[in-house]
């Protein structure tokens, strides 16, 4: 063999040697092998060549390509080792340590009260209702005999969305879930039995009140409900949530725009850490003539009640949680402890 391949294959080894990569090594081997490589043109050059110069020559420039080749699938070895090798560093597993098994779910605190106060009205003839968080004006604050000027349509308390309906009201992110008794109302006739649970927004945030948070609200209008219906079903329901019957009732004279006469309904265990402590526990009332009214039926003849609870408040008195922010935190220490 001359010294001229010789030479060429010297040179195919530093350059294969310094490729840092398959790509560049690729590179690399066309510089040698490809079409236009050193290789390929000199066995183009054969052509012009005779007889036995033809085959010694031949013969040479073929062992030097068989030579380049073996350094190419050398270098491309080295280089698919050195790749391995470093993810094998990367993705190393400790075959020692104990196994990971998936991690298993829970139910919120608050879904689970959620889901107790849904069990606990179907079990008493209440249908449940759900609708959209995005309201209108007219069925968040009109329609439940809130004025124009009324301190709730303040942008102190409300999250207003930057846009109209199709009949150009307002729509904000619902204050409470009373807007669904406007809409179950109007889609059914009484007698109308139902509460509405679910998520509602208001500008306020403290250790009892977060921006976001859920209310059940519910509703009875018939022929003959009175206040007395409301006592008895809300005291039951009381009772059914908290699994006792030592806790008594006082119903607080108060105003609601939606409902008259209206309470402030306070609770007050006889036994256990709150004993003798009464604690406010919703709203409520008979609802007003008006809003009976824009339910599309006749005050005249239909009566009814309907109340409005806080699902965070319930969760909070029936498990000992003192702030309400730790419902939102996410703390899986806290968690945990309602999913053992």
């Amino acid at each position: 063999m001359d010294s001229s391949l010789d030479e060429l294959i010297a040179q195919a080894r530093d350059r294969f040697a310094q490729a840092g990569d398959a790509a560049t090594l690729e590179n690399e081997k066309a510089v040698f092998l490809g079409k236009q490589g050193s290789l390929t043109a000199l066995l183009k050059g054969l052509a012009a060549l005779q007889g036995e110069e033809k085959r010694t020559r031949g013969a040479q420039i073929n062992q030097a390509k068989q030579q380049v080749e073996a350094l190419l699938n050398t270098r491309r070895g080295e280089l698919a080792q050195a790749e391995l090798d470093r993810r094998l560093a990367a993705e190393t597993i400790d075959v020692t340590l104990p196994g990971r098994g998936r991690g298993v779910g829970g139910i919120h605190p608050v879904i689970r009260t959620w889901q107790r106060v849904e069990q606990i009205f179907r079990s008493i003839g209440f249908d449940v209702a759900d609708g959209p968080e995005i309201e209108n004006d007219w069925t968040n604050f009109t329609a439940l005999n809130n004025p124009e000027n009324h301190p709730a349509r303040s942008m102190q308390d409300t999250f207003y969305v930057d846009m109209n309906d199709a009949g150009g009201l307002p729509l904000v992110l619902r204050t409470h879930t009373s807007p669904m008794q406007v809409r179950y109302a109007r889609m059914n006739k009484p007698p109308i039995k139902v509460i509405a649970p679910g998520r509602t927004y208001r500008v306020d945030s403290d250790a009892t009140h977060s921006p976001m948070f859920h209310q059940v609200e519910g509703l009875w209008i018939a022929e003959d409900i009175s206040f007395a219906d409301l006592k008895g079903v809300y005291t039951n329901f009381l009772r059914a949530f908290f699994e006792t019957d030592d806790l008594t009732l006082r119903f607080r004279p108060s105003f609601f725009p939606f409902t008259e006469p209206s309470a402030e309904i306070d609770m007050m265990f006889t036994s256990g850490p709150n004993q003798g402590r009464w604690l406010e526990i919703s709203g409520s009332g008979q609802v007003h003539p008006q809003v009976v009214r824009n339910f599309g039926l006749d005050p005249e003849r239909y009566i009814g009640f309907a109340f409005g609870s806080g699902l965070e408040r319930l969760t909070m008195l029936r498990y000992g949680v003192d702030d309400l922010r730790q419902f939102f935190e996410g703390d899986l220490r806290f968690l945990r402890q309602f999913n053992d």
